[in-house]
């Protein structure tokens, strides 16, 4: 199998890395020439110096994995790959694109007879040695073609990823699973927080949470990263509380308005990311730390 990978960022380019690495070809291409480079020295990937150079290298049913900024630069690519592509190619979306989007996007490239998956990636800067949670949304035939791919990249070949729907489903069972994460961090933030001000009691956070990742009901891959930063310093003294949201977590909140489905956690969690620019609590100082930790995510500094 061969497929052209677009965008070789911190995800994009681990992708291309783990899929290399099981034998699958990958043409690479990205404005960071040097980040191309390096994959080409170092994986063996296929370099190109542009979409349309990385497209020509392809051959038979074209396969163009998209790994971008959701929004408009998303959008614009896939405008322009159109021309470059014929009936029977594949685009697919990896990125945190709005399911509403690949719906429509999936439509307009059906009238040109290209096919469309759109593909929620989770696993973050891990995903390279541990594999990435792959929710596919496309038709039955791009999926079955897609399958040796996703096999390479998720986990293990018969988990950590699955065909969930139709064309848009796997965007928006991202989106969902990313309102659930905000959640589940901003309950922990808390209760560490309130850990650390009970101050008569002077309890190491390294040592409890250290402690429920063992047996505890709370214990999780977010619990694992905290424990493992709060090893190094609990006082987070040179981490600025000022938590980013990507937008899923606002498009989740959306939803619910929308579904008429009551989510006060995951909205009450979007709006503490909010009030994080204006407040100075020691629970966000934990969750900026707990973004860099499993996503790579850039942690502000004071």
């Amino acid at each position: 199998m061969k497929l052209a990978m677009i965008g070789l960022g911190k995800m994009g380019g681990n992708m291309a890395s783990r899929l290399l690495r099981n034998k699958i070809e990958v043409v690479g291409f990205d404005f960071n020439h040097e980040t191309v480079n390096q994959l080409v020295a170092k994986e063996g990937m296929i370099g190109a110096r542009s979409v349309e150079d990385a497209v020509s290298k392809l051959s038979g049913q074209k396969i163009v994995w998209l790994m971008l900024p959701a929004g408009e630069i998303t959008e614009n690519q896939i405008v322009d790959l159109i021309p470059m592509l014929n009936k029977g190619d594949i685009v697919i979306d990896g990125g945190n694109s709005n399911y509403k989007h690949s719906m429509r996007r999936g439509q307009m490239l059906a009238e040109h007879g290209i096919g469309f998956m759109d593909c929620g990636t989770s696993g973050g800067i891990w995903g390279l040695e541990n594999g990435y949670c792959l929710m596919v949304g496309a038709t039955p035939e791009v999926a079955a073609v897609m399958t040796p791919a996703l096999k390479a990249l998720a986990p293990a070949h018969e988990r950590g990823w699955a065909h969930v729907g139709p064309i848009g489903s796997g965007h928006f069972t991202k989106m969902i699973h990313n309102g659930i994460e905000y959640g589940m961090m901003q309950a922990m933030a808390e209760g560490l927080d309130l850990i650390k001000g009970k101050e008569e009691f002077n309890l190491d956070l390294a040592q409890i949470t250290e402690l429920w990742r063992h047996g505890s009901v709370v214990r999780s891959w977010l619990l694992d990263l905290t424990a493992e930063a709060l090893k190094h310093d609990q006082d987070l003294g040179d981490v600025a509380p000022y938590v980013a949201d990507s937008g899923e977590g606002r498009w989740t909140v959306v939803e619910a308005v929308e579904q008429g489905v009551a989510a006060p956690v995951l909205t009450i969690a979007l709006q503490m990311r909010f009030a994080s620019q204006d407040d100075h609590g020691y629970s966000y100082k934990l969750l900026s730390m707990m973004r860099n930790a499993f996503g790579g995510h850039a942690v502000k500094s004071k």
